[in-house]
């Protein structure tokens, strides 16, 4: 599909990439030439240009400041071997971002400027698309208020903004988890199914006091028994439990409907296995790890895509695991998928 719309350009005088090189970059550090910007004024979205990276000149009285009203999404654009330019599955992204929006009591954002404009965006940044294995842009829209007023109440304006950043290889050594039973992610009614800026900040304690002990992350269980597992750190979980594989079900709207997950349910039916989406119990996973079923654990996300677990942690009771055949095997298939070595048979990329 082509770009539809034509946003207004304000150029930029000189390339950063001038004085940096795409090689090993780190996440999240560095940031392209350009970023998309508009405005959600009197219930219509106005305003709307792409102009150089910059910084915001912003209210102390900001609303989302004070009250957490701020979503974003992750995504990812990539150099197929053929030189191509290709956004991962733009679209479901761009739905999960305005089902976040509904929760927080903010507007949606048009495809227009969602899809359109980082379309458009991407295109004068292609060069900072890295033609490199294991490298790619990553692409963070995001929204939040900006009522410069307090007062608890959902704000009359908004701004949406779409920055990338190029990223190298993200090398996920295998992780340790401990499984929290004190703190919270989630619990049904809440947000925990919407990429809102407080489901992170709220995350961070469990996973300081975790890597107190020696652990890279936090497995979370629900907010009743603490039994009922959901996400792993940041990222969707997976279970493999003799040829099945298993994941937590969002029917209770606590974990993210992660687009990794999605693709890595679709190839893993593919490759064989049977797939559940279910509630899994922590019980459950430590009596199929003692009786030898449960073959490996791994998490499933935009930063790392496939990362798995080496060592799992329940109370006093660890499982490890240092052999893994499913993680590594659909980690390469989504990788071909996404830089044009294996027919994107599901039509997940979107060319710039």
């Amino acid at each position: 599909m082509e770009t539809t719309t034509d946003f207004n350009v304000i150029k930029i005088e000189r390339s950063k990439l001038n004085d940096l090189s795409l090689e090993n970059i780190p996440f999240g550090k560095y940031f392209s030439d350009y970023m998309l910007e508009a405005d959600y004024e009197n219930g219509e979205w106005v305003n709307v240009e792409i102009k150089p990276y910059q910084p915001l000149l912003l209210e102390p009285s900001l609303a989302a400041l004070h009250y957490g009203q701020a979503i974003f999404e992750g995504i990812k654009a990539y150099k197929t071997v053929n030189g191509d330019t290709v956004i991962f599955r733009p679209y479901d992204n761009f739905k999960r971002f305005n089902k976040s929006a509904d929760r927080m009591c903010m507007p949606e954002v048009p495809e227009q400027i969602f899809i359109d404009g980082m379309k458009q965006l991407i295109a004068l940044d292609k060069k900072w698309v890295p033609a490199l294995d294991e490298h790619a842009l990553y692409i963070r829209p995001f929204m939040f208020a900006t009522d410069a007023m307090l007062g608890v109440k959902p704000s009359s304006k908004y701004k949406f903004i779409i920055l990338l950043s190029p990223t190298g290889p993200y090398y996920a050594q295998p992780m340790k988890i401990f499984v929290e039973e004190k703190y919270t992610r989630a619990a049904p009614g809440g947000v925990g199914f919407s990429k809102n800026a407080g489901n992170y900040g709220g995350s961070m304690m469990a996973a300081k006091q975790a890597q107190k002990l020696g652990y890279d992350q936090v497995l979370w269980t629900d907010a009743f028994e603490h039994k009922w597992l959901q996400e792993v750190g940041m990222m969707n979980v997976m279970f493999i439990i003799n040829n099945t594989a298993i994941t937590p079900s969002l029917e209770e709207e606590t974990i993210l409907a992660g687009v990794t997950r999605d693709s890595v349910l679709t190839l893993l039916k593919e490759m064989g296995l049977q797939t559940e989406e279910r509630r899994i119990n922590i019980d459950e996973i430590i009596e199929a790890y003692k009786n030898g079923s449960l073959k490996e654990v791994f998490g499933m996300g935009t930063a790392a895509a496939i990362a798995p677990i080496k060592e799992l942690r329940y109370k006093d009771f660890v499982m490890k695991f240092d052999t893994w055949k499913v993680a590594p095997k659909v980690k390469e298939y989504l990788s071909n998928i996404k830089y044009g070595k294996t027919e994107d048979k599901y039509n997940w990329l979107e060319k710039v």
